[in-house]
């Protein structure tokens, strides 16, 4: 009882929560609304929650978002982990609506983090396409912005990976740098162009790149890469890879279940940043989306080929399910 009588009325708890909660007001409207101070305001308000006056409740499925992004960054020891709600109660959502809510958040992720100094690389596709489409050019940066593999024939346009790094670039506002040759070579040509001052200086870009952001192809369990359907890669190529086990591409290169790459015909043709260097760069951002994507994605993991996740919620818990199974 007699504690009751350092308390504040519980009618003036009640009316602050509901001129705060339901009407929005701020604590300094409500602290001239009810004549006490704004400290008050905010004592009420803790009160209220301690005593169950008001509680919390995040959406479902915002909610398991966040718990798949924990479960995963745990799991799988990596530094940051995104993953965007699909809300499958009104009906289907198409893939295509699936992919650019994963390029915003890849977006939005990029201009959080990025700096004037630093080194970008871009891959080609079209998550990527989605991505620079969602840069917001108000937010400007000193970037330097750089392909990390060539080109690819018979692409559509738009995904081609110079087109890319050159809307990126005007986006931030940076310098774009292109590598100009086809990403898979003949082997003369390679051998050409690993001796010119070029190549060389184009390797040394790569090894100070900060941040690298890309997609990746699935080849297994069905190859759905885009790859396998513009003519970059020929019949008995395609069943090469499935012969060594290719189980996604990145970088243009071919990747294994344990995130090795696969010593194809192809491997020393590819003109592309290799493997080893990539694992230096700091930040390895994969986007993606998908279920098909999750055996990739857990090949890239066990390759330590990525750090930073951004997918949908239907992609994490689909790799969340494929790693039970690997473990098993």
């Amino acid at each position: 009882m007699r504690s009751e009588v350092y308390n504040q009325s519980i009618c003036l708890m009640n009316e602050v929560v509901y001129y705060y909660y339901l009407q929005k007001n701020t604590m300094v409207e409500i602290s001239e609304k009810l004549g006490i101070s704004k400290s008050t305001v905010s004592r009420l308000l803790k009160r209220a929650e301690e005593e169950n006056v008001i509680s919390f409740q995040m959406a479902p499925d915002p909610l398991e978002c966040i718990h798949l992004e924990q479960t995963i960054s745990d799991r799988f020891n990596l530094d940051t982990v995104l993953v965007t709600p699909v809300n499958l109660t009104t009906g289907p959502v198409s893939p295509d609506t699936i992919k650019k809510q994963v390029a915003l958040e890849g977006a939005r992720y990029l201009q959080r983090i990025i700096t004037d100094d630093d080194i970008i690389g871009f891959t080609w596709g079209g998550t990527m396409y989605h991505l620079i489409q969602y840069l917001n050019p108000c937010r400007r940066k000193g970037a330097k912005i750089i392909t990390l593999h060539g080109s690819i024939a018979n692409c559509n346009p738009k995904f081609a990976v110079d087109t890319l790094v050159k809307r990126a670039a005007m986006a931030f506002g940076g310098k774009n740098i292109s590598l100009c040759r086809n990403g898979l070579l003949d082997a003369q040509e390679m051998a050409k162009l690993v001796e010119s001052d070029y190549y060389h200086q184009i390797q040394h870009i790569f090894s100070h790149i900060d941040i690298a952001i890309s997609g990746v192809g699935a080849l297994y369990p069905d190859i759905t890469t885009p790859l396998a359907t513009t003519d970059y890669l020929t019949p008995s190529e395609l069943k090469e890879l499935t012969d060594q086990g290719a189980y996604c591409d990145l970088l243009l290169r071919f990747i294994d279940r344990n995130g090795q790459e696969c010593n194809t015909s192809m491997k020393d043709r590819t003109y592309s940043i290799d493997i080893e260097t990539y694992k230096k760069i700091p930040k390895k951002v994969i986007v993606a989306s998908g279920r098909e994507k999750a055996s990739s994605l857990l090949a890239l993991i066990n390759g330590k080929l990525l750090n930073v996740l951004i997918i949908d919620q239907i992609l994490a818990k689909a790799l969340l399910s494929w790693s039970n199974t690997a473990l098993a």
